[in-house]
């Protein structure tokens, strides 16, 4: 497993103590801090290049004059952590007994905790994202943090042990560190060319010019992070939801997925023991679903392997409305009235199916007209109305997309069959073939591992490289996704990803145009720019009435 980074003096190990399960491993929970703290540590890790510990300790118990924290938190906890475990084993056998003789998973939601997960790969953070209910993650951004940091001379990335123990280990390491050192490299001069084509005006602020040039610069160069390249994560969730998470990771079949649920799960057993404790490797619960899981994956395994005569596939980036509807306007319009009805909803339905065209609208219209802005969220009737897209995009889009957890997604394995995503604004520099020659370079070695060993290559894959994986979504969640992801702040690629759902959704179905009022179709040269400079001025606001 890959060692933490980050060393403590004894002192600051003392300290620590009272408010981590574990001052060593890179997985860990928080413990004896009222929500408040939590909240607001976990907000500011995913911006920090500070591990938890370190950015709890520096900006939080030490930095009394700002967080108060020991107005707060008293200094000193040994009775309040005594009393806590004297009354987590007194309630460990009611919830023990509860789980075992009831079977109510819903017990399991009475608890939570908030775990960090450090040096863990890209890859591996978004398969623990794929637990959708019950948990909130948020993980180290690529935008706002360098990852060109080297510790004790390497780069971060995860060093998967199959492949750090065969034939193509030197071929995985040198790959990695060029694609890293290319990296690096390109960070200057795109930062001079983002200066020198969007100069500073007057009213902007120095802090948020800065941020926005180098969000700018970051997302045009994360492409080629490879997935393997080590992030932080900071995941709040209750005990249905860690225990779910640890029963998939104990069932996967790379090996650092294994050791992060078995971590996890020693460190949750010692804040939440009662609801991790089925997920144990030997536990009756977890026997009979990892038989279920390698059952279930062996037999569609073969079949897929056997249908071999359908050969054609599309290999072409974009998004792909596959289905929907064409009744929706009526179920969704019927929705709308059932609240303030005393009809059933098979009545509802056959009376809006038998609208004219101009009473639909009318409904549809009194569902949305009211909307002032994106957050005021539409009625439950837009439910009704279902699609299904299919995406080929970057990685790196995939994985911000991917955090929309309320709908239906799968992805395919990462590979590099099908191209890459360049930035345009890389066709401004010469060193555009570089990132090319990268790429290129990254695929012949994922090539040559991904024959023998097709799910560990996926370490090797820059972000850049397209994946294929579908939504399937209604047009609420829809409605959600588009116009937040549209925004100007946001990348690029997501940006068109989402404004293209929902222009295909208006075209196929003219009648749900109304809904997306608030995407934004625009584009954008410097789209962080606005969002930092009402961050700077509002900070400054707040300074001069301190």
């Amino acid at each position: 497993m890959q060692e933490d980074y980050e060393e403590f003096s004894p002192q600051e190990i003392k300290l620590l103590e009272n408010y981590v399960t574990n001052t060593s491993s890179h997985i860990f929970c928080l413990r004896n801090l009222p929500e408040v703290i939590k909240g607001a540590l976990f907000s500011r890790y995913s911006r920090s290049s500070l591990g938890l510990r370190a950015l709890l300790l520096k900006e939080f118990i030490l930095n009394e004059e700002e967080a108060s924290f020991g107005s707060i938190v008293p200094t000193s906890v040994d009775e309040t952590a005594e009393n806590q475990m004297l009354a987590l084993k007194k309630a460990q056998s009611f919830y023990d007994r509860i789980l075992d003789g009831y079977g109510d998973d819903s017990i399991g939601e009475l608890g939570g905790a908030h775990v960090a997960i450090e040096n863990v790969s890209m890859l591996a953070a978004k398969l623990i994202e794929d637990r959708r209910i019950g948990g909130s993650p948020l993980e180290k951004s690529t935008r706002y943090i360098y990852f060109d940091q080297k510790v004790n001379g390497e780069y971060l990335f995860y060093r998967e042990p199959i492949l750090m123990t065969s034939a193509y280990r030197d071929a995985y390491v040198d790959t990695c560190n060029m694609l890293f050192e290319t990296y690096s490299k390109l960070i200057p001069p795109l930062t001079d060319l983002m200066e020198a084509k969007f100069p500073k005006g007057d009213s902007i602020s120095t802090g948020a010019y800065k941020a926005s040039i180098r969000a700018k610069v970051l997302d045009c160069l994360r492409g080629l992070l490879p997935a393997g390249t080590l992030t932080n994560m900071g995941i709040y969730g209750n005990g249905r939801f860690f225990e779910h998470m640890i029963q998939r990771l104990h069932c996967n079949n790379l090996a650092e997925l294994q050791d992060i649920g078995k971590r996890c799960h020693q460190e949750l057993g010692k804040v939440i023991p009662s609801f991790v404790r089925r997920s144990h490797t030997e536990h009756r619960n977890q026997v009979g679903f990892a038989k279920f899981q390698e059952a279930m994956g062996s037999s569609i395994k073969l079949i897929t392997e056997h249908n071999t005569g359908f050969k054609e596939r599309t290999t072409e980036p974009g998004v792909r409305l596959i289905s929907f509807d064409p009744d929706s306007p009526s179920k969704v319009a019927a929705g709308l009235l059932f609240e303030h009805s005393d009809k059933g909803l098979h009545e509802l339905r056959e009376y809006c199916r038998n609208l004219p065209k101009e009473e639909i609208a009318s409904i549809l219209d009194a569902g949305c007209m009211a909307r002032e802005n994106r957050r005021h969220k539409s009625p439950r009737a837009l439910e009704h109305a279902e699609f299904t897209f299919e995406i080929i995009a970057d990685f790196g889009a995939y994985r911000d997309l991917h955090r929309h957890r309320i709908l239906t997604q799968e992805r395919q394995l990462l590979t590099c069959d099908y191209g890459f995503y360049i930035p345009s604004e890389l066709d401004e520099m010469s060193e555009k073939g570089a990132y090319i020659e990268a790429m290129e370079r990254a695929k012949k070695v994922y090539d040559t591992i991904a024959e023998e060993l097709p799910e560990e290559a996926q370490y090797i894959v820059p972000m850049a490289y397209n994946i294929r994986w579908y939504f399937h979504v209604n047009l609420r969640a829809l409605q959600w996704i588009c116009e937040l992801r549209s925004a100007a702040a946001g990348h690029p690629t997501y940006r068109l990803i989402a404004q293209e759902m929902a222009r295909q959704v208006s075209e196929a179905i003219p009648e749900f145009e109304r809904f997306f009022k608030f995407v934004d179709y625009e584009g954008y040269d410097l789209g962080r720019l606005g969002q930092e400079q009402r961050k700077a001025e509002k900070a400054k606001r707040v300074s001069q009435k301190l």
